[in-house]
């Protein structure tokens, strides 16, 4: 029997058990005109991977064949939002964590309430939003075991997660808690939702003030994922949430770094970014010219290299922390260190999604449009032991995880334990107050 990816087999199982789908315009009557715009988002996915897939063989995936298979499911998906899981499923087949699709966006904001995170083998609730109805019923710590009668694990909480928040928002999510004594509790938690305007007028000459809600909503994400440090005794903390920075930003960053003796870089829950950000990173922190891996392309295979700093370049002790949603860039630094012995790494094994990618964005629509991208891997990197780390990760120097305890307090064992490496004495719920998490606005 052929194998079916899991995103199709989430659809096939997504049944009564789970909460309400939150259609919106994928309610209305599933007409001609829905049906040619789904078979051309599909179609574009196909192109794109065609043109720009890294390997011409798809990695055996006979992708002629899966189209037409995939057209005609689109064709009676029945509604936009199991036509976007279809076009998703088409993707998932290639088995890359940087190949998927970004549907267009949908005329509300959703939130669950709450954050999941694995740590180890294990699924814990890290954050409760206030507010929401999983404050009176869910608390970080609590393990998960079920997310919407999915089992999660280190494998498919991404997808899970891909699915539910980007493919599938619902009302309302089911979740089952395993309880200090080993019984199981099912719980059905609300989702805090927002309706947004189902057409926005983006021009600048028009009376519309929609172009400035986007601009502030931009303005909100740069504010969320902004560069956080602080120096404590010759130690300085650098929380980085993503590869985002400027040449100049990155130089004028390890300006800093250079006033201390020890770099603890927490790259936990940094989901990559920029190559060129990695670069710089790079050369600011070796006194040589560093070849991160190669890149093995469709085409040919050349080095990725860093050129160095010289004279500029940090020479004190480094500490990179990383976790299961490191990502990425994330994981290359991580690893370039390890391989190069230039510092220690920490934390729990990362994510193992490390390709290199483009996106790629459509639109369709005359008067009013609708967007919509997929991102495609155009690059396999090989790191210079030889291995890919792509469904691999990265496993530490030293493991330090959180127990439930910790993540229900607040406290960050794993950050102290990085202080005590450099020297410093912290207690982990002070460390837990270093850089207090903030949610984004809804």
């Amino acid at each position: 029997m052929q194998r079916r990816s899991f995103l199709t087999f989430m659809w096939m199982a997504l049944g009564a058990g789970v909460a309400t789908h939150l259609a919106a315009q994928d309610d209305n009557k599933w007409d001609n005109f829905k049906i040619d715009r789904s078979r051309g988002i599909l179609r574009d996915a196909y192109d794109a991977v065609k043109k720009h897939y890294y390997d011409p063989n798809f990695h055996g995936v006979d992708l002629e064949a899966r189209y037409r298979e995939f057209d005609e499911k689109v064709r009676n998906a029945g509604s936009l939002g199991r036509a976007f899981g279809m076009v998703a499923a088409f993707l998932d087949e290639l088995k890359d964590s940087h190949t998927f699709f970004r549907p267009p966006s949908r005329p509300f904001r959703l939130d669950y309430g709450y954050r999941i995170q694995m740590f180890g083998e294990n699924c814990f609730v890290t954050r409760v939003r206030p507010g929401t109805d999983a404050v009176s019923k869910i608390h970080p710590g609590d393990e998960i075991i079920h997310f919407n009668n999915f089992g999660v694990s280190r494998q498919n909480l991404w997808k899970v997660n891909y699915f539910f928040n980007s493919l599938s928002p619902q009302g309302a999510s089911l979740v089952d808690i395993l309880n200090a004594d080993g019984k199981v509790d099912k719980l059905k938690i609300d989702a805090k939702m927002v309706q947004l305007k189902r057409v926005m007028d983006i021009s600048r000459g028009s009376d519309s003030d929609d172009i400035w809600q986007v601009i502030r909503q931009e303005e909100n994400w740069d504010h969320f994922v902004r560069q956080r440090f602080l120096e404590k005794d010759g130690v300085m903390a650098w929380k980085m949430p993503e590869f985002d920075l400027t040449d100049s930003e990155v130089d004028r960053m390890f300006g800093t770094v250079r006033k201390n003796k020890i770099l603890i870089l927490d790259l936990r829950e940094n989901h990559g970014g920029a190559v060129a950000t990695l670069s710089r990173i790079v050369g600011n922190i070796f006194d040589h010219d560093v070849k991160i891996a190669d890149r093995v392309g469709r085409k040919e295979s050349k080095p990725q290299m860093a050129k160095t700093r010289g004279g500029n370049v940090f020479t004190g002790k480094l500490i990179v922390l990383i976790d299961s949603e490191s990502a990425s860039a994330s994981e290359l630094l991580a690893r370039l260190v390890q391989l190069e012995h230039r510092g220690t790494v920490i934390g729990d094994r990362s994510a193992g999604a490390v390709m290199e990618a483009k996106h790629y964005r459509y639109e369709q629509g005359a008067d009013v449009k609708f967007f919509y991208s997929f991102s495609v891997t155009d690059a396999d990197l090989i790191m210079t032991d030889g291995k890919s780390l792509e469904h691999v990760g990265v496993v530490p120097d030293e493991r330090s995880l959180p127990m439930s305890q910790d993540i229900a307090s607040g406290a960050d064992p794993v950050l102290a334990r990085a202080f005590e490496l450099a020297g410093v004495a912290i207690t982990p719920a002070d460390a837990g107050k270093l850089f207090p998490f903030e949610w984004e606005p809804f």
